[in-house]
């Protein structure tokens, strides 16, 4: 994309006005700020609209920052929240007068319910902007928060007159799969055997071909859409059973495998995912096989004053018919390899530092056990933005007061007892649809399921309104251990399906 020299110069000095926010804030929380949080999303496949507001309602967990006595919030979602659900936020914030904080706390919606990204429907609505411009008191202490930090994105902050934290949309390029191997290589990173920046079934047959020659027990191969999400534009080629490489059939049997691949994205067909490939381009790279895999990921951030800070380490959970599909997390990761994923990680934003970005990213890795007990660890994902681990890790920052150590590999609160979770946005339950999000706020209350501030354990939900149309909502379950995470995770989907069974009764 041709940028604007005079545009890029506007964005910034814009984006400079960061450097005094974020060391004010840094020093002294209770300086006045203005955060706009505008959690838009735009993926390949379309979302219904009740979906994308359950996503957009995924970072409430942000209201925890008007602990800050002058914190004041604007939270835009495509239709308006329902009440309940501001009440639950508000009644887990520790320490907090709440009738203060709502004061500082301003709902705004453009009342659209389609699929349409969020941040296009604001600059649809100029009197909109106008709206969200005049509850900023002060531009030169306010910033925009957006989800995935879009071109939109960049113009709303340009529009709205205020910087904001996320990488520039002119290095969108280097959260795509192909970037993301080059800067995994630059960084000295292990990461799998793979072609990059591939647009026709043709160049995916032409790179398997090759991987199988210098691999020539290859036994799966994995091919990603660039901008592909949650492992949707993946796409699993199992090369088992194919004649050798050397054959003179073995590029048909590819071609035949490539064009009758499982696609597993909502509303995906072959064709659709090859026009996507076309559009994006993508990778291929080798599938990592061994006697035991897991999927760590490592999520960090760089601060506008280009420092790399390492935040936690996950084991996500994947699922789908591909096993490639995020589910979950688990925090924090297994320290067996802990350490090794976030010295790999911090190296990899070493290098976007120097390249100028700013923002939250992760890195996924795949590492496999070996016989001796030792695992190898890959690369194989640059996220340059917000993803599924983001939420329930600041939901426990926030509500605890801890810290993850890098070092141990371990989240402390400030009394020193660590904490764990197990964490979904996908927790599915038949009949789930029939309750509402009271009927589950309550059903916590009444089973003890809730998060105890005092003894800071139990479940914190969230994406509750996709619960009456997509039968589904959020869940991260803390403990002390990671056994008492997973058991309280565990009662909680065992109690939700025993309420959605009964859905003549009341909560019990």
């Amino acid at each position: 994309m041709d940028i604007d020299p005079q545009d890029q110069a506007a964005y910034d000095a814009l984006q400079a006005k960061l450097i005094p926010l974020w060391q004010s804030i840094e020093k002294l929380n209770t300086d006045e700020q203005t955060i706009v949080v505008v959690p838009s999303a735009e993926v390949d496949f379309e979302l219904t609209a009740s979906r994308l507001q359950a996503y957009e309602e995924r970072y409430l967990f942000l209201l925890l920052l008007l602990r800050q006595p002058r914190a004041r919030m604007i939270y835009v979602t495509g239709q308006a929240i329902h009440p309940d659900i501001v009440d639950y936020y508000f009644d887990l914030m520790p320490g907090v007068i709440s009738s203060h904080a709502r004061k500082r706390l301003f709902l705004v919606s453009p009342q659209e319910a389609t699929s349409r990204p969020l941040t296009q429907k604001l600059l649809d609505r100029p009197r909109l902007l106008d709206q969200i411009q005049s509850l900023i008191i002060d531009r030169d202490r306010a910033h925009l928060v957006p989800f995935m930090a879009s071109w939109k994105d960049r113009e709303l902050a340009m529009r709205l007159g205020i910087p904001m934290y996320g990488a520039d949309p002119k290095d969108s390029s280097l959260g795509t799969k192909s970037e993301g191997r080059r800067l995994f290589a630059a960084a000295d990173v292990p990461h799998p055997a793979g072609r990059e920046d591939l647009r026709t079934v043709e160049d995916v047959a032409s790179a398997i071909a090759e991987l199988r020659a210098a691999n020539p027990g290859l036994q799966r191969a994995v091919v990603k859409h660039n901008e592909g999400v949650s492992g949707y534009g993946n796409a699993t080629v199992d090369l088992r059973g194919l004649p050798a490489p050397e054959s003179s059939s073995a590029a048909s049997e590819v071609l035949r495998l490539l064009k009758n691949i499982p696609i597993e994205m909502p509303g995906g067909s072959v064709e659709r995912y090859f026009e996507i490939l076309a559009e994006e381009a993508g990778i291929v790279e080798e599938m990592v096989e061994g006697d035991e895999i897991r999927s760590p990921s490592v999520q960090l951030r760089i601060t506008p004053l280009g420092q790399v800070e390492l935040l936690s380490t996950h084991d996500q959970i994947l699922g789908g018919d591909s096993g490639q599909v995020f589910i979950g997390s688990r925090f924090p990761a297994d320290a067996e390899y802990g350490t090794a994923i976030s010295e790999c990680a911090l190296a990899v934003g070493s290098q976007l530092a120097a390249r100028g970005v700013i923002g939250r990213f992760a890195i996924d890795f795949v590492v496999a056990r070996q016989a001796d007990g030792s695992w190898i660890t890959n690369a194989i994902e640059l996220n340059l933005r917000k993803g599924g681990t983001t939420h329930p890790f600041l939901t426990l920052q926030f509500l605890t007061d801890g810290n993850f150590d890098g070092e141990t590999g371990q989240f402390t609160a400030p009394g020193g007892q660590e904490k764990h979770y197990v964490a979904s946005d996908h927790a599915e339950v038949p009949g789930l649809s029939q309750l509402a999000p009271h009927d589950v706020l309550e059903m916590a209350l009444l089973r003890n399921l809730h998060f105890d501030q005092a003894r800071q354990v139990g479940t914190v939900f969230h994406m509750l309104s996709a619960l009456p149309v997509e039968g589904q909502l959020g869940v991260t379950s803390v403990g002390n251990t990671p056994e008492d995470a997973q058991n309280r995770y565990d009662a909680v989907i065992d109690t939700l399906a025993d309420e959605a069974a009964t859905p003549d009764q009341s909560v019990r």
